[in-house]
């Protein structure tokens, strides 16, 4: 069965705050604790603002492109505001390359943040020895996704947590080999926490207890290798702009 809780108690996070001791505080104080085989899923945004990753809102175009390694597409609506889909150095395809202006200080947006994989181990490490006990960690952050409307959180750092279930080579219910089932199941559990944390609910922090499987070593593969990038990206631009460079090869072959 799985179990899925966001203890309360973390207040308004800073740059320069001991995050493991806060979330650790919080979940000391709950009724549920902490288990082996938990997995602790910690919203990015406080992260980032413990990390000290906050620029100036006037500076917020100039931040996107800075984090920004390949623009995928870009729109500008009849208002006149454009909406940049891009990839940004995390390899993460993105609207604003991850830089978040809601839930932040007056006159302030938040970039992602610098590894996310690295911090997520640093607070996974903090709480194994606080508590004792084997635990994983996941940074979420909320992405839209390709051909469908609506955003879910998603898996952006990860310790302790083996990020996919690899079924390749087993059989389903009728004996048939499955080859390329690859089930992402640190997204699976980053949009399950999202359903008890909320974007409004000061809850930034979730506990999935239930799939201690899943939990392993500090060194495991982080959520770096999540996205698709390279020749491995079937869907590198939108279509306007694969329309686009497809008129202009014609016209450069001429």
């Amino acid at each position: 069965m799985l179990q899925v809780w966001a203890p309360r108690g973390i207040g308004e996070i800073s740059a320069g705050d001991d995050l493991a001791r806060i979330v650790g505080d919080a979940i000391a104080a709950s009724d549920e604790g902490l288990a082996a085989g938990d997995v602790i899923v910690v919203t990015s945004k406080v992260v980032s603002k413990a990390e000290g990753r906050i620029v100036a809102a006037d500076d917020r175009e100039d931040a996107i492109t800075a984090e920004t390694v390949r623009v995928v597409a870009s729109r500008t609506s009849p208002t006149g505001h454009t909406t940049r889909i891009v990839e940004n150095r995390l390899g993460i395809v993105q609207a604003a390359a991850g830089v978040d202006a809601s839930n932040t200080p007056e006159g302030t947006v938040l970039l992602l943040p610098e590894d996310p994989d690295a911090s997520a181990r640093a607070l996974a490490s903090a709480l194994r020895d606080r508590f004792g006990v084997e635990v994983g960690v996941l940074l979420s952050d909320t992405l839209g996704r390709a051909w469908r409307d609506g955003q879910v959180d998603q898996a952006i750092g990860a310790a302790g947590v083996r990020v996919f279930e690899d079924l390749r080579g087993s059989v389903d219910q009728q004996g048939r080999e499955l080859s390329v089932t690859l089930p992402c199941v640190a997204d699976e559990l980053c949009s399950a926490a999202d359903l008890v944390k909320g974007k409004a609910s000061g809850l930034p922090v979730a506990i999935v207890r239930g799939r201690a499987d899943l939990v392993g070593p500090l060194d495991l593969p982080g959520a770096r290798r999540i996205p698709r990038t390279g020749p491995a990206d079937m869907f590198r631009k939108g279509y306007d702009e694969a329309f686009a460079d497809g008129w202009a090869a014609r016209d450069a072959r001429r």
